[in-house]
């Protein structure tokens, strides 16, 4: 059977990340032309944007992967750039067990920073490299629908206690309506992972691996 990166052959929508994508895909063409059709969906994290030769080829491998028919989904993170931009703003960080904690006042760095900088920096340099890259939140005909996650972790004593981490949420659903139109257009859908809460309409901050996840899921059943 054919292979993508590492592994068996992937489903409908499979997922992978920017150091699987990020190597000379040009002697492979042969290959990857069977997975025309098929959709990819990549998480691309803030660690891996940093460093500016990996993200030229990171753009370079998504536009020819889309030129050769696979649909490719972006989903981004951008903790480091959080943390920047919070550090600048003078605005306190806080971590449980690897999660930041968002109170509204993040949110709206998360929501800037994600949704407007990041995501505006990688449709761009998508479009340098000879893309069609549109970005969108979660939030853009509901695509991404959430709620507040729960998060326990263990205290002192070994004990589990629930700790609130804000505004952190994990995907209900994932509406593939738009994601298909735009793939289906030669687009390239670049989403931040920010979610929308499914009964109060909040922004919800969402780990990009798990959104990753969830929208590969959701194009899989799409």
């Amino acid at each position: 059977a054919p292979r993508l990166a590492a592994g068996a052959a992937p489903p409908q929508a499979a997922s992978s990340d920017v150091a699987t994508l990020a190597t000379s895909l040009a002697a492979r063409v042969p290959e990857l032309l069977a997975f025309a059709g098929q959709t990819l969906v990549v998480k691309y994290g803030g660690h891996a944007m940093t460093d500016d030769a990996l993200a030229e080829s990171f753009y370079a491998d998504v536009v020819l992967l889309r030129r050769l028919g696979v649909n490719v989904v972006i989903v981004h993170g951008g903790g480091p750039q959080i943390s920047g931009m919070l550090k600048d703003l003078g605005v306190q960080s806080s971590f449980v067990d690897g999660r930041r904690v968002t109170d509204e006042r993040t949110m709206e760095v998360v929501e800037m920073v994600l949704g407007g900088l990041v995501n505006n920096k990688l449709v761009n340099a998508l479009s340098r490299a000879g893309g069609k890259a549109v970005g969108l939140t979660g939030h853009a005909a509901g695509v991404i629908g959430a709620t507040r996650l729960e998060h326990w972790t263990t205290d002192a004593s070994g004990g589990k206690v629930r700790a609130d981490l804000g505004l952190v949420g994990e995907p209900t659903h994932v509406r593939p309506a738009l994601l298909l139109d735009l793939v289906a257009c030669g687009a390239i859908p670049v989403i931040a992972p920010i979610g929308v809460g499914v009964t109060d309409g909040q922004s919800y901050n969402i780990n990009a691996d798990t959104a990753a996840g969830a929208v590969a899921a959701g194009l899989g059943g799409g």
